[in-house]
């Protein structure tokens, strides 16, 4: 079998042997990032099938969005949504430990329309490995050390761009102008200040996204080793 390489050389390996001594191991953290559109969701949820959704607590870092709701809709849009500031990454450093703990976690739910956290929250129970995803998930320095694997997934910006076109028009009630204006603005600017510079802190780097199964295969494979699986 074809392992992952890790950034310290054994911490994945170390976390493997942890989660094959039983119920109170330390959880294996994977962390999948790269650009907008360029396949993360698409990584993580193949993962999730194959591994298995009941052996990995998934969490979304879009889901720790600041609530805007004490700034006028005019202002909201004007924010830059795509600077790690936007973030309450504090917020997701605390569940992350608590799940290492063992203890159950009440992620976010965000409502992209309106720039605002609900009032409804997911619970995300513990397991023995836990996935996070988002495109600032390797540029934001106190996340990273949280990670025993660190993934990036690469795609053509064109892609990219279009996929993101298509999700925030269909899913998030954007319209086309001002999704190009944000795009404009703000996100290939962030992506190239923040995210394309995080790519050198990856372990292991996908190109072509969701559909390169070659890569995605190794992952799913060394996770499920490290699960104990023959």
């Amino acid at each position: 079998m074809m392992g992952l390489p890790c950034g310290d050389g054994d911490s994945a390996d170390r976390r493997q042997d942890e989660v094959l001594m039983g119920h109170d191991a330390i959880p294996l953290v994977v962390g999948v990032a790269g650009g907008t559109g360029a396949g993360k969701t698409t990584i993580s949820q193949a993962i999730l099938d194959d591994v298995g959704r009941d052996r990995i607590a998934y969490i979304q870092h879009d889901a720790y969005y600041r609530d805007l709701g004490h700034l006028t809709m005019a202002k909201r849009r004007e924010q830059n949504m795509d600077h790690p500031n936007a973030l309450e990454t504090e917020l997701l450093l605390e569940h992350l430990a608590l799940l290492k703990r063992g203890e159950v976690v009440r992620v976010p739910v965000y409502d992209f329309a309106a720039y605002r956290r609900t009032e409804q929250t997911t619970l995300v129970e513990p397991r023995p490995v836990i996935l996070v995803e988002g495109i600032l998930v390797l540029a934001t320095p106190e996340l990273r050390d949280e990670l025993d694997v660190k993934v990036y997934v690469d795609a053509d910006a064109d892609i990219r761009l279009i996929r993101r076109l298509q999700r925030d028009i269909l899913e998030r009630g954007r319209d086309l102008q001002t999704v190009i204006a944000q795009y404009l603005d703000t996100v290939r600017p962030m992506h190239l200040q923040f995210v394309e510079p995080s790519k050198r802190y990856a372990d292991v780097i996908i190109p072509e996204g969701g559909r390169n199964r070659v890569a995605l295969e190794m992952i799913c494979a060394r996770l499920r080793a490290s699960l104990g699986d023959g």
